[in-house]
Order: structure tokens, then C-alpha cells, then sequence
């Protein structure tokens, strides 16, 4: 294992001081319990917004707080969920007044514990809603759930819910939209490579020299079908093709397209991907009418990318354009 570390069992509370310190105009890092809040928190008369799950995967979730995106992340160790009293001591720490919402990802430990956190902030009287992220549709259940993993959609979602809390829609205005576009949005990711878990010291899986696996998992779960190393322009039409059916995806629609790196991937080879995907969705007249290309949601040092594809309204469009100031994301300011 060759990595950039100090000790293996330290590495999510090392990352996290450097973060605090290389953002400190955006954001605070809060011990015992770890979270990661904006800066100004809490904004009066705000809806907030919060998310988290196990560290690993970053940007995601605590580079994508700050201004018109999550109020505060909970980050768990490498691939582990966040506990109960660090979303308790992070949704209280938003509670403005307005409610809180919680993006989560589909994984059982991650749904576990924020409805526990849920429950301890009502009885205190904050009221929580909570979204849930559901997109891959490369497997129905897997090791870490019950039903589809929630990925790629996850960053998409707190981008709009955090532009709609800006502007200052109420809770059960932000937590409609969560929901539509969770139900608007799918997913589905390869690997060329495995990735290593610090505190495992070696590959979570292993795939041959020409080997790929097609629908992974960002914690290195199985996918739907592990073969031969494919040229980049047929694997992004087999991803595509599966994703575009899945909704379905018709001629006349418009959509959000990620083009999101695993962590191990040369920024080369996701413009690629790009051009290939935005090839097959001009061929079936579906209008992509924003796009992001980049390392948004990882998976340690895996090599591999995911697409995802969110058809979207006017109203989220708009959304999307609004001004986010984050590590992990930033225009219009």
C-alpha cells in the first residue's frame, strides 16, 4: 500500500484539519463530535441541510459545504457511516428556526443512524425531513442496502436542495424538490481498478489485467457483470444505455449529465467519456443542458467513473445556476 498517509487509523480526522485550514472562509471543523458546518451557520430563517456519510468518497459530502450548497456534512471513517450524535450535533447546529433536511444515501447504516439523529433533534423540537438518494441502477440490493445504492444523483441533490434553501423555500418546498429529483435521477459507475481501504492495507477486491467491472459500487461492491476491458466509447454506451432505459429518458428531454471520476481517474479520460456520452444523447435528441465533468463522489484511489443523468425542469435548472461557494464546487460568486 503505497499512500500519502500518517497512521492508517487517523487518516479521516488528519484530511478533516487540513481541510479546516485550507477553507477556513467557508467552513469549521467541530470535534466530539466530528462535523463540518459552513462558517456563518446558522443562517437565520433558513432552511438547512445536511448530509454525511463514511469519508473516502471526497469531494462528497464535506467538500460540498459552504454557500448555496450543505449547511453541514457528517463524516464518517473511510467507508463507514457517520454516528447518530454527529448528525444530532450537526443538525442542531443549523437549526435556524426553519427546519432541517437530511440528504441521505441509500445504505443501511447511513438510514440507521439519521433517523435515530432524526428522532433526538424532534424531541428537541427541531423538525427534520429527510431525502432519501436511490439512483444506481446497476443492482437492486446489494451488500450495504436494502433496494438501489444511492451515488452519483446524492451530489446533484445537495447541489439544488442547498440553491433552494438560499433562496428561501420553506421545508416542505426544499424536501419536494429532494424527492423529485431523486426520482428524476439515475446512475451507474465502472472500475478499472479496486481501491484500498488505509486500515485494510490491500485491494478491497481484484480485477485482472483486462479485466473491468461494470456497475461497482463507490464502496467497492460488486457490480452487475465483471468482463473484458472495453474501449471507452462502447463502456460508456453500455452504462448510458442502461441508465437512459431505466427512467426512461425520451426524446425532447433535458438533462443534467455527471461525468464523475472514481478517484483514479485522468481528468483525459472523463472528457472522453463526456464526448462520447453526449454523442449518444444527441443521437437519441435528449438536450443536455448543463454538465459536470470531474471527481465528485470517489472511492478512495479507485480508477473508474460513473455517469449520471437528472432530467430536469426549468425550475431546477435555475437552481443549478445559482451561486455555490464550497471547496468542492464553486461559481457565480
Amino acid at each position: 500500500m503505497k499512500k500519502l498517509i500518517n497512521d492508517p487509523q487517523n487518516v479521516a480526522q488528519d484530511f478533516l484539519a487540513g481541510l479546516a485550514l485550507a477553507h477556513a472562509d467557508i467552513l469549521k471543523v467541530c470535534q466530539e463530535p466530528v462535523y463540518v458546518v459552513r462558517s456563518d451557520a446558522p443562517v437565520p430563517g433558513k432552511v438547512g441541510i445536511v448530509s454525511g456519510g463514511g469519508s473516502g468518497h471526497e469531494p462528497m459530502h464535506v467538500g460540498f459545504v459552504g454557500k448555496g450548497m450543505l449547511d453541514a456534512a457528517c463524516p464518517g471513517q473511510i467507508f463507514t457511516s457517520p454516528t447518530p450524535d454527529q448528525i444530532e450535533a450537526a443538525t442542531r447546529a443549523v437549526n435556524a428556526g426553519a427546519g432541517v433536511l437530511h440528504i441521505v444515501k441509500n445504505y443501511t447504516g447511513d438510514i440507521m443512524n439519521f433517523e435515530m439523529a432524526a428522532e433526538l433533534c424532534q424531541a428537541e423540537g427541531i423538525e427534520v425531513r429527510a431525502v432519501v438518494i436511490s439512483d444506481d441502477v446497476a443492482v437492486e440490493d446489494s451488500l450495504y442496502t436494502a433496494g438501489r445504492r444511492g451515488v452519483g444523483t446524492t451530489v446533484l441533490a445537495e447541489k439544488l436542495c442547498g440553491a433552494a434553501a438560499e433562496r428561501g423555500y420553506d421545508l416542505a418546498r426544499v424536501e419536494t424538490l429532494g424527492r423529485k429529483v431523486n426520482r428524476n435521477g439515475r446512475s451507474m459507475g465502472m472500475a478499472l481498478t479496486s481501491c484500498t481501504v488505509p486500515a485494510a492495507g490491500k485491494p478491497t477486491f481484484e480485477l485482472g489485467e483486462h479485466e473491468m467491472e461494470m456497475g461497482i459500487g463507490i464502496h467497492g461492491e460488486p457490480g452487475r457483470a465483471r468482463m473484458p476491458l472495453l474501449p471507452a466509447g462502447e463502456m460508456t454506451a453500455r452504462m448510458a444505455g442502461a441508465v437512459i432505459a431505466d427512467l426512461p429518458f425520451r426524446s425532447g428531454d433535458q438533462v443534467i449529465a455527471m461525468v464523475n471520476g472514481m478517484g483514479g481517474t485522468p481528468l483525459m479520460e472523463l472528457y472522453l467519456v463526456y464526448w462520447e456520452l453526449e454523442q449518444i444523447l444527441r443521437g437519441l435528441r435528449i438536450r443536455v443542458a448543463r454538465q459536470l465533468v470531474g471527481n465528485y463522489i470517489t472511492s478512495l484511489e479507485m480508477a473508474g467513473c460513473s455517469i449520471t443523468l437528472l432530467k430536469a425542469e426549468d425550475e431546477m435548472l435555475s437552481l443549478w445556476d445559482d451561486p455555490v461557494l464550497t471547496p468542492g464546487l464553486r461559481w457565480g460568486i
